[in-house]
């Protein structure tokens, strides 16, 4: 069972945080502040006398209802609830206004009061009963931080199920986790349900997940699968046999202006687009206006596009944002690959920084990092250089041998492939 801290209730939103009032029973919680709110939440006390707190409830918990005094309003005191729904792939909050009760009712008033009362109470029914079903699906996380339990993916459906914000941090979602858990139906003002709790993450038990190995502590070692493109290309079919790569490669493509590293890298993103089993992510933090649309068209859109004009930090926290999610991939056992074009810009240690979270998990997945820069920024385990004059003149493979290498090739092409590439060196040496 999840338990509720003051931390995660105050990174949560205002809606999370009525929804968790709803369900513990806590009465006036609409008119609270948020700071009142959290503290009413982790106060709260039993009508038997007892001290409860509901930070021992999960987040999906919803306990018995027992009768209860009513307690006076807060005077002049009133605030807003809002509810994100989905307006096409978009997820928008709808914010309603309570007021604060009068201090004298009228009788009229108090019987619908009354008569409003009992229609709470049987919707609360209500949202028990549903939170029988449980829902299964695939993620997909939305720019706004949330995310749906699509159930029949990957495509919308009127069946999707929503998720808050704070569960898709607190369990570190990524899309194409499949989860599940029991759900809400949704109330006046919602077109989808709501998930309650996850119980479960592809599979596993959500806390376990939750309290796994940090990714930087998990085991690695060198790649030992071979990347293969099955490209007609004659640079793809040279660095396939000449630099591999491997999934959990640490790889830079190298060389000077006009050399053919972003039509290098836009080939590698051809060959292995629609593989199962990869999640690729394409990041543009370098490219030229002119450039973007070919991008866009091409079989992967990128998750990130910015121009040279963007600024070194703001380059660096794009590609940080879709390294991250990779990592949570190959730690759940995925084969994540980034794309990036390019590092160019950013300065070496946070070029160096950014590459080091590739890597072939022992026991687990692997993040391959495959990006663009003028020279290698240290650390690779495959350098695959360009030569420019090659490239310019259309004399390919442009690959160049002599400073193009792979750590261990063997662990990828065998020992004959690892010896077949020394003598190719050798000669393009002496050449």
């Amino acid at each position: 069972m999840t338990v509720l801290d003051r931390s995660e209730l105050q990174a949560s939103p205002l809606a999370d945080l009525h929804l968790i009032a709803d369900q513990i029973g806590l009465e006036g919680f609409r008119r609270l502040r948020k700071a009142d709110l959290i503290d009413a939440i982790l106060g709260e006390k039993r009508e038997d006398g007892g001290a409860g707190d509901a930070s021992e409830l999960s987040d999906g918990d919803v306990p018995e209802r027992r009768p209860r005094t009513r307690r006076a309003p807060r005077s002049r005191r009133a605030s807003s609830t809002s509810r994100p729904v989905e307006d096409g792939d978009e997820s928008k909050a709808q914010a309603t206004a309570e007021k604060p009760a009068p201090a004298r009712r009228t009788q009229k008033g108090q019987g619908a009061s009354r008569t409003q009362a009992g229609r709470a109470r049987g919707e609360r029914e209500r949202e028990r009963e549903e939170a029988e079903r449980i829902a299964e699906g695939v993620v997909e996380v939305l720019g706004n931080g949330s995310a749906f339990l699509r159930v029949q993916p990957p495509e919308p459906s009127e069946g999707d199920v929503y998720i808050s914000a704070a569960q898709v941090r607190r369990c570190e979602l990524v899309s194409g986790d499949r989860v599940s858990g029991p759900v809400r139906m949704p109330r006046r003002s919602e077109r989808y349900s709501s998930l309650i709790r996850i119980d479960t993450i592809n599979g596993e038990s959500a806390d376990s997940v939750a309290e796994g190995t940090r990714y930087d502590d998990l085991p690695v070692s060198y790649p030992s699968e071979r990347l293969a493109f099955d490209s007609e290309d004659p640079t793809l079919k040279a660095i396939e046999w000449l630099t591999p790569l491997g999934r959990g490669s640490r790889a830079v493509i190298a060389g000077g202006a006009r050399s053919g590293k972003t039509e290098t890298l836009r080939g590698i993103l051809g060959a292995l687009s629609g593989r199962e089993g990869l999640e690729l992510s394409l990041v543009l933090t370098g490219a030229r206006p002119e450039e973007l649309a070919a991008w866009r068209q091409g079989p992967t859109a990128p998750a990130v596009a910015l121009t040279f004009a963007a600024s070194a930090e703001a380059r660096a926290q794009a590609i940080d944002q879709v390294i991250e999610t990779a990592r949570r991939v190959a730690a759940r056992g995925g084969d994540a690959i980034v794309l990036i074009d390019s590092l160019d810009g950013l300065a070496p240690h946070t070029a160096r920084k950014l590459l080091e979270a590739a890597r072939k998990l022992t026991d687990s997945g692997s993040l391959t990092i495959i990006a663009t820069a003028t020279e290698p920024v240290g650390g690779e385990t495959t350098v695959i250089a360009l030569d420019v004059v090659r490239a310019s003149t259309g004399k390919l493979p442009a690959l160049d041998l002599v400073n193009s290498g792979t750590l261990k090739p063997e662990l990828l092409v065998g020992e004959d492939g690892a010896e077949a590439i020394t003598r190719a060196r050798a000669t393009a040496a002496e050449g």
